[in-house]
C-alpha cells in the first residue's frame, strides 16, 4: 500500500517560487502515475501536473501540464528517495489552494483527471498573496 506525504507549501509573495515534494512509501510496482493537483475553496479539484514515474530508474516519461501553470510549473521525481516534486516559479494569486499528490500503478499515459488516481496525500496549503 502506497503511502503519500507532502510538504513545502507556505506563503509567499506574486512572483516567488515554491517547491512541493511528495515522500513514496510502501509501494511494491515499479511503474506509476504519478500527479499533483490542487483545490481552492468552492472550487472542484482540478489537476495541475501527471508524470510517467519509475520508481527503479531515474528515467522520467512522458509530463503533461495544465495551461494555466505550463511554463511556470515543473514536475519530476527522483527515483533515489522516491520523492515527488513540483518546482513553482512565477506564482500567482489564483495559485493559491491546497495542493495534493496523488499516484496510481500505471504504466502509459499519465491523465490529470483526479478520478483516475487511486492514493492520495494529505495535501500542504500554498498560499499566494499580491
Amino acid at each position: 500500500q502506497v503511502h503519500l506525504v507532502e510538504s513545502g507549501g507556505g506563503s509567499v509573495q506574486t512572483g516567488g517560487s515554491l517547491r512541493l515534494s511528495c515522500a513514496a512509501s510502501g509501494y511494491s510496482v515499479r511503474y506509476w502515475c504519478m500527479g499533483w493537483f490542487r483545490q481552492a475553496p468552492e472550487k472542484e479539484r482540478e489537476g495541475v501536473a501527471s508524470m510517467q514515474a519509475d520508481f527503479i530508474l531515474a528515467d522520467s516519461g512522458r509530463s503533461d501540464y495544465a495551461a494555466s501553470v505550463k511554463g511556470r510549473f515543473t514536475i519530476s521525481q527522483d527515483s533515489a528517495t522516491k520523492t515527488l516534486y513540483l518546482q513553482m516559479n512565477d506564482l500567482q494569486p489564483e495559485d493559491t489552494a491546497m495542493y495534493y499528490c496523488a499516484a496510481v500503478a500505471r504504466y502509459g499515459t499519465c491523465a490529470r483527471s483526479p478520478g483516475e488516481y487511486h492514493v492520495w496525500g494529505q495535501g500542504t496549503q500554498v498560499t499566494v498573496s499580491s
